[in-house]
């Protein structure tokens, strides 16, 4: 299985940005499918994430402004960006839950890095004020 992260780099406060996932070795569509981001010196937590029948999930930080999406075509996942503020600077990491069709879960378990077995290689989205 391989993620490959791409689509950061610099944007003004306010602007908008979309990064996207590709991935192989597995079908989008049949299992959650996720994205953190990991700021300078912190932990990676949780952006969001999307499950097979299209279920979404956000992180309270980036709800109303980041949309998460899919590909199925394509094979792709997406995080849109909008309204970007600076503390949205990070690298951004797609992941993937190995588990084929899951059953519905409580939100924690989107949330949580252990859930995704495996990772892309991160992009870095830089927010300038």
């Amino acid at each position: 299985v391989q993620l490959q992260a791409s689509g950061g780099g610099l944007v003004q406060a306010g602007g908008s940005l979309r990064v996207s996932c590709a991935a192989s070795g597995r079908t989008v569509s049949n299992h959650i499918m996720g994205w953190f981001r990991q700021a300078p010196g912190k932990e990676r937590v949780f952006v969001a994430a999307i499950r097979p029948g299209g279920s979404t999930y956000y992180a309270d930080s980036v709800k109303g402004r980041f949309t998460i999406s899919r590909d199925n075509a394509r094979n792709m996942v997406f995080l849109q960006m909008d309204s970007v503020k600076p503390e949205d600077t990070a690298v951004y990491y797609c992941g993937l839950d190995e588990t084929y069709r899951p059953p519905f879960r409580s939100s924690s378990y989107y949330s949580d890095r252990a859930t995704y077995n495996y990772w892309g290689k991160g992009t870095q989205v830089t927010v300038s004020s």
